[in-house]
């Protein structure tokens, strides 16, 4: 009985080394998507109701603004994807070394937010490429795409916050499993 506890917890010869990866991805995993789930919340409880505030060349210009800063940041989208992939590896390596409860909270929270990404490059990226089709908002006398982009963009913005709430949740979840020494309730 000792023996299995001390394998759980890392220190035995058998998958010592897998544990410590695991739980290392299921770290790693829970600040990328906490990141992201933080960024998200930003833009729906300030930026996007101080834009909405604004006339629509100052709302126009502002997301080209943050849209340009944001695609051009490499620490951005390395978060971005790395979030989705040390999920998914801390599932594989939880799954591989029988940890089913641990594997199933973390695949949770990989699906999730493979569904953030579905919905960011599905939905919210082309309407921000709409916007910034529209050129300079000084010189643009209408904004035909606005209505479409505010109600959608901030809709499906708000699912991708729920969506990172609820990975970081399972992946919370995930990371208290993996550090007990007995099966817990799945999550």
């Amino acid at each position: 009985m000792e023996a299995e506890r001390s394998r759980l917890r890392g220190g035995g010869h058998e998958g010592g080394g897998r544990t410590r990866a695991a739980g290392l991805l299921l770290g790693l995993a829970t600040v990328l998507v906490g990141l992201m789930a933080g960024l998200f919340f930003a833009f729906d409880i300030s930026v996007m109701p101080g834009l909405a505030a604004s006339d629509d060349r100052t709302y126009v210009t502002a997301m080209q603004h943050f849209n340009a800063a944001i695609d051009g940041n490499g620490l951005f989208g390395t978060v971005f994807l790395l979030a989705l992939l040390a999920a998914a590896a801390a599932a594989v390596v939880e799954f591989r070394g029988g940890r089913r409860r641990v594997a199933l909270c973390a695949g949770a929270a990989a699906a999730a937010y493979l569904v953030v990404l579905v919905i960011t490059f599905t939905v919210n990226i082309p309407l921000n490429n709409e916007l910034a089709a529209v050129g300079d908002a000084a010189k643009a006398t209408a904004f035909p795409v606005l209505d479409k982009f505010k109600g959608t963009w901030v809709t499906t913005n708000i699912v991708r916050t729920l969506l990172c709430t609820a990975a970081l949740t399972a992946l919370a979840r995930a990371l208290l499993l993996h550090g007990r020494d007995t099966a817990a309730r799945p999550c």
